[in-house]
C-alpha cells in the first residue's frame, strides 16, 4: 500500500498535467514529499540537459525543493503523497538545487516501476508513456554524478524498456593526465554492453572570435563566431578534426562595435532611429551637437554653391563634383575601404541629409530653419537640384514640382519637419546598404527590391528593415575582415541572413549558421584549444543503440554546481601557470533496462 502511494505520485502528476492544459507546460513546479520539486521543461525553454542528451521532447526535471520557512510547517501537515503546486522562490545559490545521488536513484527507480507494464500488482490502470525524467545530483558519490536520467523506449504507445543515463563531472583541471584514454573508453563500453564492435564520432567547437569585452563595460558583448565540427572515426582524445569533417559556422553578432569599419553607418542609423522614435512619440531628443559649425550654416553654404553651379545647361549631379564625406573610421582594410567611403552618387536630398544628420542639427527650430531655406530656394527657382529616380521622399516630390515652377504650400509645423528629415535619411541609408549587397551579387538585387527597400509599408517598418540590413552588413564585414571570406563564401551567408530576416523581426542574439568546408577556417583553429571536444562511442542499432560520451569543455556543463564542492577537484593553480586551459571533464554512460 505504501509503495503504491509512492508510485502513484508520477501517475497523478502526469494525469494532472495532461488534464490541466492538454499537454501544456505547467507554470509552476510541483512539490513531491516536501523535498523534491518537479517541473516539466519543454517547448521553447532551454533544456538543462541538452549538453548530455539530444532528445527533442519535453522532460521532467527533478531537483531539491527550495521554500520559505513559514510554509514548512503547513506543508508537513499535508499528506506525504499530495501533489501540489509551490511557488518557485528566488534561489540562494545554484548548489542548493541538487539532490543527493541516493535520493535521485530512488526517484529514478520509482519512475522505472511506473513505466514497467509488467508491474500490474501496483494497480496502475492504463499506464501512460511519461516524458523522460532527469534528476540533478550533488556529486557526492565517488563518480561525482551530477545528473541521472531515464528515457522510455517505445514500440507504438507501449513502453518496452528504459535508457538510464549517468552523467559525471570533474574539474576544472589543466592536468591532461586526468583525461581519459580512448582505447580504455572503448574497452569499457564493450564490456559494459557486451558488444564486439563500436563506432566513434568526434565533435569539436572552436571559438574563432570571442568579442573582447570593451573595457569599463560590465556587460560583455554578445558577439561570437565559432565553428562546430563533426567527424567519424576518432583516433585519439583531443585530436584536431580531419579536413573531411562536416563544419558549421555559428555567427551571433551585436551591431555597434566602435572598432567596426561600418561604425560610422551605425551612428548614422542611431540618428535615424532617434528620429523614428521622435515621430512615434511626437518629440525628439536632439543629440548634443558635436561640431561648433551649425547645420543651418552648412545648408546655407551648400545652397549657395548650388546657385553658383546653375549656369544654363549645367544640371547639378556630376559625379566628380559630389562631395565625398569623410568616413570616421581609421585604418580600414583596403577591400572594405571601397565599400565604406561615402557613395560617389549622392543626390541633393542625400547630401542635405549628410549636412543635417546628428553631427549638426541641434534643435527642432534649426530643423525648421534648414527646411525653410531649402523650400525658399526651390520656390525662387534659385536651385534646380538633381535627384535619383525613384526617390520617394516628400522633399523629392517638392523638388520635382519645382522643375515645373508649381509647388504646393508646406506647413513646417508639428512632426512634418521630423518626418521630412527621416524620409531623406531612410532613402540615403537604403541606397548605402543596397550598394554593398548588390555589389556582392546581382541575384541579391531581386531579393532586395521586394522586401528590404519596399516603400509600401509604413515609415516605422521601413526603419526596422533598414536595421535588419545594417545587422546583415555587420555580419558580412566581420566575416570579410576577421575570417578573410571571399565572395563565394559570403554569398550563401547573405542568402541565409536574408531568408531569416524576411520572416523574423530584428534579433541580434540570433545565431546564423552556415555550412562550410573546414579548410576555410582551419588556420584559425588548428593551433587553438577547443571550447568543447567530445567523443561518442556507440554500439547496437535502433532502439538497442547505446552510447558512452566523454567530453571536455571550458564552461561548466552543469549549472547547479554541487552542495559540497570538495567532490569536484579543482586544481586551477597547476604549476602556478594560468596559461594552461582549464577544462571540465564530463562522461555520460547509458544502461538499458528491457521490460519485454
Amino acid at each position: 500500500g505504501m509503495l503504491r502511494g509512492k508510485v502513484a505520485y508520477l501517475n497523478v502528476f502526469s494525469f494532472r498535467i495532461r488534464e490541466d492544459g492538454k499537454d501544456s507546460i505547467p507554470e509552476h513546479p510541483y512539490l513531491y514529499e516536501t523535498d523534491v520539486e518537479i517541473s516539466l521543461v519543454g517547448g521553447n525553454c532551454k533544456s538543462p540537459v541538452e549538453k548530455f542528451w539530444n532528445g527533442s521532447s519535453a522532460v521532467y526535471i527533478l531537483q531539491k525543493a527550495t521554500h520559505n520557512e513559514e510554509s514548512n510547517s503547513m506543508e508537513e501537515s499535508r499528506t506525504d503523497d499530495a501533489v501540489y503546486t509551490s511557488e518557485v522562490l528566488p534561489r540562494e545559490s545554484p548548489g542548493a538545487l541538487a539532490l543527493s545521488v541516493g535520493r535521485a536513484k530512488q526517484l529514478i527507480s520509482l519512475y522505472t516501476m511506473v513505466q514497467n507494464p509488467n508491474m500490474t500488482y501496483l494497480g496502475i490502470s492504463d499506464p501512460v508513456v511519461l516524458p523522460p525524467l532527469w534528476a540533478r545530483c550533488d556529486g557526492s558519490d565517488p563518480q561525482h554524478t551530477c545528473w541521472i536520467g531515464a528515457e522510455p523506449l517505445k514500440a507504438g504507445n507501449k513502453v518496452t524498456g528504459l535508457n538510464i543515463y549517468m552523467v559525471s563531472c570533474d574539474g576544472p583541471t589543466a592536468d591532461k593526465t586526468r583525461f581519459a584514454n580512448l582505447e580504455e573508453l572503448k574497452m569499457e563500453h564493450k564490456i559494459r554492453h557486451h558488444s564486439s564492435v563500436v563506432t566513434t564520432k568526434g565533435f569539436a567547437q572552436y571559438e574563432l572570435i570571442a568579442a573582447a569585452a570593451i573595457e569599463d563595460t560590465i556587460a560583455e558583448s554578445g558577439s561570437s563566431i565559432s565553428v562546430d565540427i563533426t567527424w567519424n572515426g576518432v583516433e585519439k582524445i583531443l585530436e584536431t578534426p580531419p579536413l573531411n569533417s562536416a563544419a558549421t559556422l555559428n555567427i551571433a553578432l551585436e551591431s555597434g562595435d566602435p572598432r567596426s569599419p561600418v561604425f560610422h553607418l551605425y551612428r548614422e542609423l542611431q540618428f535615424l532611429l532617434a528620429l523614428a522614435e521622435g515621430l512615434k512619440m511626437g518629440v525628439t531628443e536632439w543629440p548634443e551637437p558635436s561640431d561648433s559649425e551649425s547645420a543651418l550654416k552648412l545648408v546655407q553654404e551648400f545652397l549657395r554653391d548650388l546657385k553658383k553651379k546653375l549656369d544654363g545647361d549645367c544640371i547639378f549631379g556630376n559625379k566628380n563634383e559630389t562631395e565625398k564625406i569623410k568616413c570616421d573610421t581609421a585604418a580600414v582594410d583596403s577591400c572594405i575601404k571601397s565599400i565604406f567611403g561615402e557613395r560617389g552618387d549622392l543626390d541633393f536630398t542625400e547630401q542635405l541629409w549628410c549636412k543635417m544628420k546628428s553631427k549638426c542639427v541641434s534643435s527642432y527650430q534649426e530643423l525648421i530653419d534648414c527646411f525653410t531655406l531649402v523650400i525658399k530656394s526651390l520656390e525662387g527657382g534659385e536651385i534646380q537640384p538633381w535627384i535619383h529616380q525613384g526617390n520617394s521622399s516628400f522633399l523629392s516630390q517638392l523638388i520635382q514640382q519645382s522643375y515645373h515652377g508649381k509647388m504646393e504650400d508646406v506647413s513646417l509645423s508639428d512632426i512634418t519637419p521630423i518626418q521630412m528629415l527621416l524620409e531623406i535619411g531612410l532613402e540615403k541609408m537604403k541606397k548605402d546598404y543596397v550598394s554593398f549587397f548588390i555589389g556582392e551579387s546581382d541575384t541579391c538585387s531581386l531579393l532586395f527590391q521586394d522586401y528590404f527597400i519596399s516603400t509600401s509599408v509604413d515609415l516605422q517598418e521601413q526603419v526596422h528593415r533598414v536595421q535588419k540590413l545594417h545587422h546583415m552588413l555587420e555580419i558580412m564585414v566581420s566575416c570579410t575582415g576577421l575570417l578573410q571570406f571571399r565572395h563565394e563564401n559570403l554569398f550563401p551567408l547573405t542568402q541565409i541572413c536574408m531568408k531569416y530576416y524576411k520572416e523574423n523581426p530584428l534579433n541580434e542574439k540570433h545565431v546564423f549558421q552556415l555550412p562550410i568546408r573546414p579548410a576555410l577556417v582551419k588556420k584559425f583553429y588548428q593551433n587553438d584549444n577547443p571550447e568543447v571536444w567530445k567523443v561518442e562511442i556507440s554500439s547496437g542499432h535502433g532502439q538497442k543503440e547505446v552510447k558512452t560520451t566523454w567530453q571536455v569543455s571550458t564552461n561548466t556543463p552543469v549549472e547547479h554546481g554541487t552542495a559540497d564542492n570538495s567532490g569536484f577537484l579543482s586544481d586551477s593553480t597547476v604549476n602556478g601557470s594560468s596559461e594552461e586551459r582549464l577544462y571540465f571533464i564530463t562522461k555520460t554512460q547509458c544502461n538499458q533496462v528491457q521490460f519485454t
